[in-house]
């Protein structure tokens, strides 16, 4: 029990007759209230026992409390790589601190390492056509080479022959003429067909060498691939690993964290790496709430793991479109994200952790406060009992502003003095009953 909260006592009496006259006299005499209630127990009293608070002297807080989660300005996201038909063959332990560098998952390079040694072969197999055809081509060539040397030759014989028409007869200078012809369109010929096999010879190779470039490419992006099989940790800090979404959990369950055997698709956010230097609290702010904030509020944080700390922060931002959230059919809520950054950390802080807020709207410095449950209505005004050794007294006080648990007394009361937080009559009465 808070040391400015104790319970009081009161008599409780037996007797019936007096217990409406004391009830009665209790309603009409303010300063009775504690005298009436010990009346009212008459002989053979009981001890009843009252609940009770100190009138307190402090920082009076008007606030919006609400609820949230603790999680990092800064995470890093480690995902699966570009690459075809993944599977996690390591994956570090979750919530275990990491350093830059570490090793955080590896996949099965298998595959890949088998198709880089068929690609490496391919191009192989390549370069091995080409030597072949390169041969092949030197032989047609020099064969073309011959064949154009020996048609030249003929064609100047027979020129050489025909030259000769002036001391031969005409019939002979005719026929050397038309050897020349002929000679001349075998060289032609063989022109033309030397032409022809240098033609296909460059597109055969230019053909081994468009398959050996998609092999050479296919090996560069297979050694890519298998360059990302291993993800390594970018900065230091608490390994996260996610929920796999395509996994099949329990009906009704969240999808469990990636495991070690998971196939994964491209892409895929498997784990995280929060930055702990500087955390904040993700908020969602009902609607009634959302006029008051302002930007630059300052606020008291609360991690319910860590109860006995309460950590500053300050709202840097609220979302101007409000969230629907779905409740059921017919049902929904609209609530307005925000986020409020811690001004301190502490080693022990990890994100995900629950926490509850109050933003500050107002604090009033040396206001005298007592709880709302104290405060009760007489005769339409305010009035509290005040403890007076055992018994107590009803007292009218005024009455300022009020929060979620405590209301500002104007005047009346002086700080250290004892209330009830509940009616002592209405606790005799119920005493009396058992």
């Amino acid at each position: 029990m808070s040391k400015d909260l104790r319970a009081g006592r009161l008599g409780q009496a037996g007797s019936g007759k007096r217990k409406a006259i004391t009830w009665i006299t209790s309603l009409l005499v303010l300063g009775g209230g504690a005298f009436a209630a010990y009346r009212y127990s008459g002989a053979g009293e009981t001890k009843v026992e009252v609940p009770v608070a100190k009138v307190k002297q402090g920082d009076f807080i008007l606030s919006v409390r609400t609820r949230g989660e603790i999680r990092s300005t800064r995470s890093e996201f480690l995902n699966a790589p570009q690459v075809p038909e993944l599977r996690i063959t390591k994956l570090a332990e979750s919530g275990k601190p990491v350093q830059r560098g570490q090793v955080i998952i590896e996949f099965d390079a298998a595959q890949q390492e088998q198709t880089l040694l068929e690609r490496n072969t391919s191009v192989r197999t390549v370069d091995s056509e080409m030597v072949q055809l390169k041969a092949s081509h030197r032989m047609t060539s020099e064969a073309d080479s011959m064949n154009e040397m020996t048609s030249g030759y003929n064609l100047e014989r027979a020129k050489l022959e025909a030259s000769k028409a002036e001391v031969i007869s005409e019939i002979e200078g005719a026929k050397n003429r038309i050897d020349v012809g002929i000679s001349q369109g075998e060289l032609d010929q063989v022109k033309t067909v030397t032409k022809s096999h240098n033609v296909t010879q460059a597109a055969d190779l230019e053909r081994l060498q468009q398959k050996k470039d998609k092999f050479l490419r296919d090996t560069a992006r297979v050694k890519g691939y298998l360059a990302k099989m291993v993800v390594r940790a970018p900065i230091d800090g608490v390994l996260n690993v996610l929920p796999n979404g395509r996994s099949q959990g329990s009906f009704g369950s969240a999808p469990p964290p990636f495991k070690e055997g998971d196939r994964v698709w491209t892409g895929a956010v498997i784990a995280e790496i929060p930055d702990l230097s500087q955390l904040r609290i993700e908020l969602k702010l009902d609607e009634v709430d959302r006029g008051k904030l302002q930007l630059g509020q300052e606020g008291r944080i609360r991690v319910d793991a860590l109860p006995e700390v309460e950590f500053g922060g300050t709202l840097d931002w609220i979302s101007p479109i409000a969230q629907v959230q779905f409740r059921g059919p017919g049902l929904q809520e609209k609530t307005f994200p925000a986020r409020a950054t811690l001004t301190k950390t502490d080693p022990r802080l990890r994100p995900g952790m629950s926490a509850s807020a109050e933003i500050i709207l107002q604090k009033v410095p040396n206001s005298l406060m007592i709880p709302l449950r104290a405060s009760i209505t007489v005769g339409g005004k305010p009035a509290v009992y005040v403890q007076k050794g055992d018994n107590f007294e009803l007292r009218r006080i005024e009455v300022g502003q009020r929060n979620e648990t405590d209301i500002v007394v104007l005047s009346g009361l002086k700080p250290g003095e004892t209330v009830a937080l509940e009616n002592p009559v209405e606790a005799a009465k119920k005493a009396k009953k058992i």
